[in-house]
Formats: C-alpha cells, sequence, structure tokens
C-alpha cells in the first residue's frame, strides 16, 4: 500500500528551510509511472465486482424488478434490493450532526431523485455484474417531478452553508438605496454544477468478522471511519479506511456517499471482498453538486462613488428530503465597505440529490453575480471598474468592523494591473478589436476566500539515526498536499526534507481533519508544527539536563533546531547532533504530538481572508458570439507560502474553473424526467487547454500573524472566486451586453443590445 513515502533521494536534499522551496511532489514519480495506488487499484484475493442500479425517473416507487433474471445469469451472486438488504444499526435517513447528509441505503422502494441507487447487482466479473443490472429492467410508478426555482412555494431556511444566518442586516438599506445618486438592480441565474473528478468514487470493502477495510477516495478519513461505524454498529477502532491518493475531490468526497457505504453492505452480504465502482453518469446524483441560484443585486452609490447601500439576496433549491443551501449572498459581508448591507436567503425543494460543498461553496456563485453588478455600478458611476474597487474595498470586514490585512488587496489590485496592462482598457465597450477583426474586452475580479482552519492531530518521532518520521491522516487530492505538509514537518523537525520519511492517507494515523474549505495546509501543517516542536522540546529537555552536553544548562538562552543539530540560541557555536543526544541518553526516538485548530481569542479580535485580484482578456465573434477567454492574470495574497510551484498550480486551477463558471459549465436537466441530460465528459463542457491559452498567477507577499503559528492560509478555492467575474466583465467590455445567465452563451451575443 503506497501510503508511506520513502525519504528523498540525496540529490533532492535542500539546506536550510523547506518551507519556501518550490519543489516538485514527492509523489510524482508513483503517480507518472503507474505505482500509485488509487482504491479501485487493490484487488483482494477473492473479490466481486459490485454495480450499482440508478433510478431512471426523479419521484415515486420501484414497482418491479426482474430479479429471477439477473439472478440466473452466469456470474451472478446476489442482488440487493430494499427487501433483503441487511439491517444497519442507524437509520440512513438519521442525521449525525451539522456536516451529515441523509443517505439512499436501499431503504424502501421510494424513489426521490432520478440517479438514486435502487439495487446493486454483484457477480464474479465487472461483465457479469453489469449485464445482471441490465437485466433487472426496473418499472416505476411515476410522480410529476419537481424541478427548477419557480417550483413551488420558498421558504427561508434556518440556516444556510456550513451554518450561517439567512439574513444579515447591516445599517438601513433602503434609506442608502433612496439617497444614492446611482442605483442599479439585476437578477443573475447560475445553473447547476457536478464535481466531476477524475477518478469516480469508489469503494473495495473487505469484512474479517466484526472488522471492516475499506479503501476509497475520502476527504475525511477520521469523518468517514466514524459514519461507517456508526452505520453497522461497531467500534470505530474495527474500521480501517485507507486513501492515499485521489483522483481529485472538490468537496463531494469530504463526507462518504451513499454509493460507497453500498459497497460495504454488500461485501458483508456476501461474505467477500467486493469493489463498486461508479460510471461517470452515476456521478450526477448521489454524491452532489452544487446547486442552481437566482441572485438580486441592489446597489446604490453616492455622486463621488461611494457605495451607499448593498442588498444581496439568493433563492436556491435544496433536494425533497434534505438540507443544503448554497449560501451565495455570504460573499458580500466581506469584500465592499458600505453604511447599508443586507444579505437574505430563501430555498425551495426539488426532486434531485441534495446539493453538498463544491469548490467555493456560496463564494464561486455570489462571486460572479456581485463582481458583475459592481462592475455595472462602476459603469453607472462614470468610473474605472478598479478604479471604482479602489474607493470600495473594505479596510475592515465591513459588518462585523473587524480589521483584516486589507493592505494585500491594494497590493493584488497593483500588481495584477500593471502586470496586466490595465492602463491602457478605455472605459467604453466595444472599442478594441485584434487583427483578425475579433471583439477584444479587459474585465477584473475581486477574489477572497475566508481563512478556515478545522481541528486536526499530527504525530512526530526523531530517530537515534538522524532521521525523522513525521504521520497524520492526512489527504492529497492531487493538489501537493503530501509535498507541502512534509516540508513544514521537516521543518518542523529541523531536519532536511532528506532525512524526513512521511506517512499518511490512513485512518489509523492522527486525525487530521478534512481536506476542504482550502483548510487543509493550515488544519494539518500547524498540527505538524506542533508535534515537531513537541517532539524538540523533548530533545532538548534531554540535552540541557545532561552535564556531558554542550546544551547543558541552556534552558534561559533556549536552542534552535536545525539540520539534525540542536545549537543554542545564543550561540549557534555550541550545540549537537540529533543522533548524540538521543545515544548518550540510551533512548531509540522521542516523539512529539501536535494538534491544530484556530485560535479563538484571534477569531475574536480579527477577520481572516485571502485576497486577490484577477484581471482577463475575452474575445467575440461579433458576428457569431464564440467567446474566448485569451489571457488571465491574477495576483494574490494568501499568507505564507510553504511551496509556490504547487501554490501557482492551484490557483491556475481556480482560474480555470473560474473561466469554466462563466463560460462552459452547466448541467442541463429533463424537467419531465428529472435526469440529468449531459452526464458524460463530452457534453458536460468543462475547459481544455485550447480554452485557456494564457495563465498568470503572482504571488504577493503577505504577513499574517494572527490567522495561525505558520501565517498560513487556503489557496485552492480562492482562483474560482475572482475570475469567473473577470471573464463575465470581459464579455461585457468586447460587446456591451451585460451577461447575467451563466454560463455565457453565443445566444446571450447574439442580436443582443449594447447596455
Amino acid at each position: 500500500m503506497a501510503d508511506t513515502l520513502p525519504l528523498d533521494s540525496a540529490a533532492n536534499a535542500r539546506h536550510g528551510s523547506s518551507i519556501g522551496q518550490p519543489l516538485t511532489r514527492r509523489d510524482g514519480m508513483l503517480k507518472v509511472t503507474g505505482q500509485a495506488r488509487y482504491a479501485a487499484d487493490n484487488h483482494p484475493p477473492g473479490m466481486l465486482h459490485a454495480v450499482l442500479v440508478a433510478s431512471r425517473i426523479a419521484r415515486g416507487r420501484v414497482a418491479f424488478l426482474d430479479l429471477a433474471a439477473a439472478k440466473a445469469h452466469p456470474g451472478v451472486v446476489e442482488v440487493m434490493t430494499p427487501a433483503n438488504r441487511p439491517s444497519l444499526a442507524q437509520d440512513p435517513d438519521e442525521k449525525q450532526g451539522p456536516f451529515s447528509f441523509r443517505l439512499d441505503l436501499l431503504q424502501n422502494d421510494h424513489v426521490r431523485y432520478a440517479g438514486q441507487p435502487i439495487a446493486v447487482v454483484i457477480a464474479e466479473t465487472l461483465e457479469a455484474a453489469t449485464e445482471g443490472a441490465a437485466l433487472l429492467a426496473p418499472r416505476y410508478e411515476a410522480e410529476p417531478t419537481r424541478l427548477g426555482l419557480d417550483v413551488g412555494e420558498a421558504f427561508v431556511p434556518p440556516a444556510i452553508g456550513a451554518g450561517s444566518p439567512p439574513e444579515v442586516r447591516h445599517g438601513d438599506i433602503e434609506a442608502g438605496l433612496a439617497g444614492a445618486a446611482h442605483r442599479i438592480e439585476a437578477i443573475y441565474e447560475t445553473p447547476a454544477q457536478y464535481h466531476n473528478a477524475m477518478e469516480p468514487h469508489a469503494i473495495v470493502a473487505s469484512w474479517d468478522g466484526n472488522r471492516l477495510l475499506v479503501d476509497t477516495p475520502s476527504q475525511g478519513l477520521a469523518w468517514a471511519r466514524a459514519r461507517l461505524a456508526g452505520l453497522f454498529g461497531i467500534a470505530p477502532e474495527d474500521v480501517h479506511v485507507r486513501s492515499p491518493f485521489l483522483g481529485g475531490g472538490f468537496g463531494s468526497k469530504g463526507l462518504i456517499s451513499g454509493p460507497q457505504i453500498l459497497g460495504a453492505v454488500a461485501a458483508r452480504m456476501v461474505g467477500r471482498p467486493v469493489k463498486l465502482v461508479l460510471r461517470r453518469e452515476q456521478m450526477y446524483g448521489p454524491v452532489g453538486h452544487r446547486a442552481p441560484t437566482q441572485q438580486v443585486l441592489r446597489l446604490g452609490a453616492a455622486p463621488d462613488g461611494g457605495l451607499t447601500a448593498l442588498a444581496h439576496h439568493v433563492r436556491t433549491a435544496t433536494s425533497s428530503f434534505d438540507d443544503f443551501y448554497e449560501a451565495a449572498c455570504d460573499v458580500s459581508h466581506t469584500l465592499y465597505a458600505s453604511p447599508a448591507i443586507v444579505t437574505t436567503a430563501d430555498a425551495v425543494r426539488v426532486d434531485t440529490g441534495t446539493p453538498i460543498f463544491m469548490r467555493a461553496p456560496g463564494e464561486a456563485s455570489g462571486s460572479i453575480a456581485l463582481e458583475s453588478a459592481i462592475d455595472e455600478m462602476a459603469l453607472a458611476c462614470g468610473m474605472d471598474p478598479l478604479e471604482f474597487r479602489l474607493r470600495n474595498y473594505a479596510e475592515v470586514e465591513p459588518i462585523s468592523g473587524k480589521p483584516f490585512s486589507s493592505k494585500a488587496l491594494r497590493e493584488c489590485y497593483r500588481q495584477g494591473a500593471e502586470r496586466f496592462g490595465w492602463a491602457g482598457r478605455p472605459l467604453a465597450p466595444r472599442q478594441m478589436r485584434d487583427e483578425d477583426g475579433l471583439l477584444v474586452g479587459w474585465g477584473l475580479g475581486t477574489a477572497t476566500f475566508p481563512a478556515i482552519m478545522f481541528q486536526g492531530q499530527a504525530r512526530a518521532v526523531l530517530r537515534r539515526d538522524g532521521s525523522g518520521l513525521a504521520e497524520l491522516g492526512a489527504q492529497d487530492m492531487g493538489q501537493g498536499a503530501w509535498t507541502a505538509l512534509a516540508q513544514i514537518a521537516a521543518d518542523s523537525l529541523g531536519l532536511p526534507l532528506a532525512r524526513l520519511e512521511f506517512r499518511a492517507g490512513d485512518s489509523n494515523l492522527p486525525d487530521a481533519g478534512i481536506a476542504g474549505g482550502s483548510s487543509h495546509t493550515a488544519t494539518a501543517g500547524t498540527a505538524l508544527h506542533s508535534a515537531g516542536a513537541d517532539a524538540i522540546g523533548k530533545l532538548a529537555a534531554l540535552a540541557m539536563a545532561d552535564e556531558r552536553s554542550p546544551l547543558f544548562g541552556a534552558g534561559n538562552a533556549g536552542v534552535i533546531a536545525r539540520e539534525g543539530m540542536l545549537l543554542r540560541r545564543d550561540d549557534e557555536s555550541r550545540g549537537e547532533s540529533f543522533a548524540a543526544i538521543l545515544g548518550r541518553a540510551g533512548l531509540e526516538e522521542v516523539e512529539g504530538r501536535g494538534h491544530g485548530a484556530a485560535d479563538a481569542a484571534a477569531q475574536e479580535h480579527y477577520a481572516m481572508h485571502a485576497h486577490g485580484a484577477v484581471f482577463a482578456e475575452v474575445k467575440v465573434d461579433p458576428e457569431l458570439g464564440q467567446i474566448r477567454a485569451t489571457r488571465l492574470v491574477g495576483a494574490f495574497a494568501a499568507g505564507r507560502i510553504i511551496n509556490p510551484r504547487l501554490v501557482r498550480s492551484q490557483y491556475y486551477g481556480g482560474m480555470i474553473w473560474g473561466v469554466s463558471f462563466a463560460l462552459h459549465e452547466k448541467a442541463v436537466l429533463d424537467r419531465r424526467s428529472g435526469r440529468v441530460m449531459n452526464a458524460d465528459l463530452a457534453e458536460y463542457h468543462v475547459p481544455v487547454n485550447a480554452d485557456v491559452p494564457s495563465l498568470e498567477a503572482i504571488l504577493v507577499e503577505e504577513i499574517d500573524p494572527h490567522v495561525n503559528p505558520l501565517g498560513v492560509k487556503g489557496v485552492g478555492e480562492i482562483g474560482i472566486t475572482g475570475s469567473a467575474g473577470a471573464v463575465a466583465n470581459a464579455v461585457w467590455h468586447a460587446t456591451g451586453i451585460r451577461p447575467r445567465r451563466f454560463p455565457i452563451g453565443p445566444e446571450a451575443l447574439i442580436g443582443g443590445a449594447p447596455g
């Protein structure tokens, strides 16, 4: 099992600090040579294959399954349905906490959405299971499908997003609008989107009595372990989850899903290991998505361009049976200063799977609307969009009044604009064309994302042979976490990276929390930093109490750890190696434990966000309305940078997703059947290389002493929040037509009136 990365080769050894070095990925060679083992690559002896049978209707009940035909098919071992599914210790509809959702685990014959699991066929081969699934030929008693934001009566949910209030009021919004010299009101619409990670949800499950071993992609190993233990009524320590490599997650693998659990149920049913892997089209239903939104923005501004009012209302959708509400309006709390800010939300229930967190949940949907409205208000005031943002960006968090590092945002604006060449932008639209006659437009979007931390644990060990070990149940979705976390661990232990063994991706290791909310490096990194400090502290205590050590009695001066040595802080010529200290003490190793969590006192007094500014260029065919994003420059300030190579990669990914949000990505639902009609990677459009020919990410220096001991902020999601709005605003600048429904297609531009 590739859950332990070997010591780096001597060729990769670095002198001094590992943090800040643009190292290549420690797991890169394993991946490019095919040695990285993903969940579905595991094949325990005697393994059977399971295939999920998904509903073809969105509402009703399963009236018939041809069980006889499926079971008679050669190779089919069993067919699991609501009639024979093994009992569970917990009701799948019972919620276990705020980050828990109701599951579809074949508890009855009712259908709540298209794509819901209705049976599982288990066979000796994948082919036999697939053929057996087809032979079930389900028949349904269907009820009318409810889809769209205009269906049913809207209601105000008790909370939105991860627990935000559905209504926040600051100041007198109506007075701010009434007294404004300039006012705008506009409606923006965003569609449902699906995560579409390269690696589908999968599980290989094996039972040994009451002990369960699963290989499954997970962004939160301890959370998956706890959910499985509860459902099966066994102790958490009897569940072993392995997830060393994930082929993307984007939030959909933060909580273990129903199909993954059904694989474990199937394995218990047949008494043999079982593998279940979702087909691409089966990922459009039971494993979450980003909900659609309809957003109303009302803004007012004074004659000098200062905002007087900002009202942001969002309507979104959740499933008919569970609760998750896209907090798209929350982004309006933090970016722009106004004496009056109001955000409100309501929702409708529809016949789809339950929406969940999807990369930049709330911020992605909300920022494209907010940034479009801000751009439109700048035009109403006769101001350049950059000048308008500089006039109105918040020096402190507008509603709470807490200070944050707002100067970093001003620097993002400055550096991004200079690199992009923004000073040459004409104020009016439709003023620029290229040599082929295509309309050229430049747009700007402000990026923001909260600096979140969960809780995590880590273990660090210094060994007598001069090497070190760091381990925690961390995840790497492909963003390079194993590399960045190893860099933090090496520095915390005062070792060169070449002397560090790093273990992760296993629920038997210390719980490192969840890789979500752009929080993982801060949370797990702080835990590693603390564990290393604990180990060094214990080693220093041994040395300073030993009369034979040159560090004896150095308690007041203190020591520092560097390159496998402890050195007196006041006289670095006096020190000795870790190996010598442990050898004299007769110990093989010394162990440290660490914890990572947000500082409640700091959070009470300071607002914590990463910031950025994205500048986009698009070209538009004036006759066909075809849009191409041709150039993006993003400048981002996200605290201390652990690995600039990996950080730039994350920014690029976010910026590409922003282009996707603005121009490409949309789930098309059949309102009769409730099915997603483009449930594949051919028709569910995402950008390819030709769609984003030029990207540049600028790493703006920022020192935030309050956010956490490492000064680290997340970088995984912020790139979306500025880029989508920048592209939308560039389309307006090219054409004079203000897009308000996303993604923007040629139909929005052909024959449209500039405005």
